[in-house]
């Protein structure tokens, strides 16, 4: 579903991503075992941001999606003419603080941790 290749719309891709957590939640969400959920959740958001930056194929692009998503300058266009992978870009503090998770939660992106707290009932 976080597939690179994969042609779809964001809404699309966020939906079927959040029918497929739903269901993965309602099946092992009943473990009480709460290590992995963060690791679980920040892969996702990774694998998300790296969707994302993989979308804008040109570097000048990829720096006006960043400056427009509130990046500092400098971080915009260090990170956007980095020949560095997707992976790895991804992680930068540029794409971080442009791609927020506040931002990926507007998106339509489900957090893995909160399904897990609301199916224990913390939240």
């Amino acid at each position: 579903m976080t597939n690179r290749s994969w042609g779809v719309s964001r809404e699309t891709r966020f939906e079927r991503l959040a029918q497929y957590l739903r269901g993965w939640m309602g099946y092992y969400g009943i473990s009480d075992y709460y290590r992995p959920i963060p690791d679980l959740d920040s892969w996702l958001r990774r694998r998300v941001r790296m969707r994302s930056w993989k979308q804008g194929r040109r570097r000048h692009t990829r720096i006006q999606r960043l400056l427009a998503l509130g990046t500092r300058r400098k971080q915009a266009i260090l990170t956007g003419l980095s020949r560095k992978g997707y992976w790895r870009l991804a992680k930068t503090l540029a794409t971080q603080t442009g791609m927020t998770n506040e931002w990926l939660a507007e998106q339509g992106l489900i957090s893995i941790r909160d399904l897990w707290m609301k199916a224990h009932g913390y939240g």
